[in-house]
């Protein structure tokens, strides 16, 4: 077991001061979730972690303070699917999501889940195109913002069914499922800890959810590959980054760190409460998740001609 990271000899051994873990969202959400736990772990076994939001621009201010930030271990931030896959392909960014980080640990990740308003008349994927494309334009999807995961996943549903369905954005995830429950638009892409809740209610329908194996939450509801398009695969995911350049030696304590933490049943169950799965994992295996997602979502982007607004 790694006790601390090794450094020069002339270094205090790490961690030798607190460590500030940066969260690109309000308290409540996922990141938040993600980063207090790991914080509370490594609280209880002596060290100390502050941490902290840094909100706005769709969570490039946190990345591009993280990014700009020493390489020392004493800075991590909590990257997720927008800031290290999505929005490199959308805008212009005062960071380079592939160069300026070192990833850790892949945490959590949630996959994203085809929900209708009732009214809709389709029980099932297939019924659901079959209605949009004898109706174009009639469906409506929201999602919880443009280059949300919810937007992307619509536009690669719109490019793999070749069905005419019109996009409807919203700042954030909560208005969009009000308006959805209230049948002003009617499908969504939802994260699926937010849909479960309605959908149980009754108050929204699920079609097919967008992981490989079903969902012990809804065991009714088929994967998009058991709905026939295989293609639709993904939801939003947040792991721990931290600047590149850092040693190897902090990279390795804090991704074994992360694992104590989020391998304790407490945190794990809390999680797994929220239909979140832990991969875990290590650094590269976190990197290569990163690269997959950067090229899939660039390949939906690119090929929607989806643009920032």
């Amino acid at each position: 077991m790694l006790a601390c990271a090794a450094l020069p000899a002339s270094a205090q051994p790490y961690p030798s001061q607190p460590i500030k873990v940066i969260v690109p969202t309000a308290p409540g959400g996922v990141a938040d979730i993600v980063a207090r736990a790991f914080a509370h772990k490594l609280g209880e076994s002596g060290k100390t972690i502050v941490v902290e939001n840094r909100t706005g621009a769709a969570g490039t201010i946190a990345a591009d303070f993280v990014a700009k930030s020493p390489p020392d271990g004493y800075t991590v931030y909590v990257g997720f699917h927008g800031t290290q896959s999505i929005l490199p392909h959308l805008m212009k960014l005062p960071y380079d999501a592939a160069k300026d980080f070192s990833p850790v640990i892949l945490v959590a990740r949630s996959p994203n889940i085809l929900v209708v308003h009732p009214s809709v008349p389709a029980q099932s994927l297939r019924q659901l195109i079959d209605y949009a494309k004898a109706n174009p334009g009639r469906l409506t999807y929201a999602s919880q913002g443009n280059g949300s995961s919810g937007h992307i996943v619509g536009e690669q549903f719109k490019q793999v069914s070749g069905a005419d369905i019109a996009h409807v954005p919203y700042r954030g995830a909560a208005p969009a499922v009000q308006d959805l429950v209230a049948g002003h638009v009617t499908m969504m892409f939802d994260i699926l800890t937010l849909a479960v809740p309605q959908v149980k209610a009754g108050k929204v329908r699920a079609l097919a959810v967008a992981a490989p194996q079903r969902v012990s939450a809804l065991p009714d509801v088929p994967t998009m590959a058991e709905a026939g398009l295989p293609q639709l695969e993904g939801g939003p995911w947040f792991g721990l980054l931290v600047p590149a350049g850092t040693p190897r030696a902090i990279v390795d304590w804090l991704n074994s760190e992360a694992r104590k933490a989020f391998e304790a049943p407490d945190v794990r169950e809390r999680l797994a409460a929220q239909n979140l799965t832990l991969p875990l994992g290590t650094p590269e295996d976190f990197a290569a998740h990163i690269a997959a997602e950067t090229k899939r979502w660039g390949d939906v982007i690119r090929a929607a001609g989806i643009k920032m607004e």
